[in-house]
């Protein structure tokens, strides 16, 4: 690392310290000089605007800046964590999208503070751009009804176990069964947070957040120490809306928080799903008043409609091709659709695969017979399945999820758990967490969270 690139982070941190994330100002100078150059001036006096010349003024004068993001960036190290900037090959990209986040009625609801990220720390192994790459949002009510934590513990599993990643805001209810689910299923999940990452909040998923940074990752815009003040709540969920895929709502009151995340998803052109909750329910309101007043928000009701919606979004918005094209690449699709269906695990018949995917048998055979052909699939026992990669040991059973469990139960009954009900079988083996790079895209297996 140059000293110009050292510089620039030192610099970056103390303007998130300056400044809240998200702050158009800041995030405009440092676009037009550098983070050096921006925090030079801001120190200066030379903020454009009088309400941030006061801010800056305000916590400079309580501790020298420059200091502060020496401090921050030494504790980080000493955690285990490290600093993202834009100069990283790590850097999501997608959060760029925010430069056209626009928000109109700014009010106690609305916050205006939608620029994008100046960096981030990451707690965990995977690297930061490959763990959004395939990722959805699944958020919703922390006051989340029975029905609600069954549902997004399901949407998490699922999602996972089609090596989707699921990222959430590691609150109670919704965000933590769908983090839970995810882990459930041996895959990745992010938790975005609004605070540091060595005091995720609440402190009641405090276990919850360790399994996450072995196997996942943690993610925030503020340094290690900075406390969950209310407001930056709303500023961290425009980075959820803006870094994943799509977003799915499962439970909102009338002014959650979460439809906040579904609001930005739409204004950047992200799809934005809605599970659909009992009308005499008061944590399905703001989720149904979301489906009247947009009509580019799905109603979903299952992982096969999530992955129809963010599979065509992930074509659309994917990168160029680079170098030969693998078998997968030009599927149609239907094809596409019927291949993110099968389950990592076990033998599924084509009649449950075309209820999943949409589509008629018939239409489902000719499409797997397609796919079989690619080698994208194989007949095994009446059924399809995965190919095995090198190295995988022989896979038990002929169910659609991993051995001994049951894809379509929620959370078990009792003990507070939201691991899927075993059926039959032993305990799946404990699953070794993906080293930093390069590895397959599994984790842990379930342990009380």
């Amino acid at each position: 690392m140059t000293d110009h690139d050292h510089a620039d982070r030192l610099a970056r941190i103390a303007l998130t310290w300056l400044a809240e994330p998200g702050n158009w100002p800041v995030y405009r100078l440092v676009a037009e000089l550098g983070a050096v150059a921006a925090l030079d001036l801001l120190l200066d006096g030379g903020a454009p605007e009088e309400r941030l010349r006061r801010a800056v003024a305000a916590r400079a004068g309580s501790a020298d800046p420059r200091a502060v993001s020496a401090q921050a960036l030494a504790r980080t190290e000493r955690l285990g964590a490290r600093l993202v900037t834009p100069a990283d090959a790590e850097w999501p990209g997608r959060v760029g999208d925010l430069n056209r986040l626009v928000l109109s009625g700014a009010s106690r609801w609305v916050d205006t503070e939608t620029a994008p990220p100046l960096c981030f720390w990451v707690r965990g192994g995977w690297p930061l751009d490959e763990a959004l790459d395939r990722s959805v949002a699944v958020v919703g009510a922390r006051a989340a009804t029975s029905y609600g934590v069954h549902v997004a513990t399901e949407l998490g599993y699922g999602l996972a176990d089609r090596e989707w990643t699921v990222v959430s805001g590691g609150a109670f209810g919704i965000d933590a069964a769908a983090h839970r689910g995810a882990l459930n299923a041996g895959g990745v999940t992010v938790a975005v947070l609004a605070c540091g990452v060595d005091r995720p909040y609440p402190m009641g998923n405090s276990a919850l957040f360790d399994r996450i940074a072995e196997t996942g990752l943690l993610v925030s815009e503020w340094m290690p120490g900075a406390e969950p003040l209310r407001p930056r709540f709303l500023i961290r969920n425009r980075v959820i809306a803006v870094a994943t895929l799509g977003s799915v709502l499962v439970e909102a009151s009338a002014r959650s928080g979460a439809t906040q995340t579904m609001r930005r998803a739409l204004a950047v052109g992200r799809p934005a799903m809605v599970v659909p909750g009992p009308v005499t329910s008061a944590m399905s309101v703001g989720a149904h008043e979301l489906l009247r007043e947009y009509e580019s928000a799905r109603l979903v009701t299952g992982v096969p409609h999530v992955l129809e919606e963010v599979g065509r979004i992930g074509v659309d918005l994917a990168p160029p091709a680079r170098g030969p094209h693998r078998p997968g690449d030009l599927l149609d699709d239907e094809a596409a659709l019927l291949r993110e269906s099968l389950p990592r695990r076990g033998v599924v018949g084509p009649d449950v695969l075309a209820a999943r995917a949409g589509l008629d048998v018939r239409t489902a055979l000719r499409k797997l017979a397609l796919l079989e052909e690619l080698g994208l699939v194989v007949r095994r026992d009446g059924g399809y399945a995965i190919p095995p990669r090198r190295g995988d040991p022989p896979v038990p059973g002929t169910g659609a999820g991993p051995p001994g469990t049951d894809q379509r139960a929620g959370p078990a009954a009792g003990g507070g758990s939201d691991c899927p009900v075993a059926t039959t079988g032993p305990e799946p083996a404990s699953r070794v967490s993906p080293p930093p790079t390069g590895s397959p895209r599994r984790a842990s297996a379930c342990t009380d969270g």
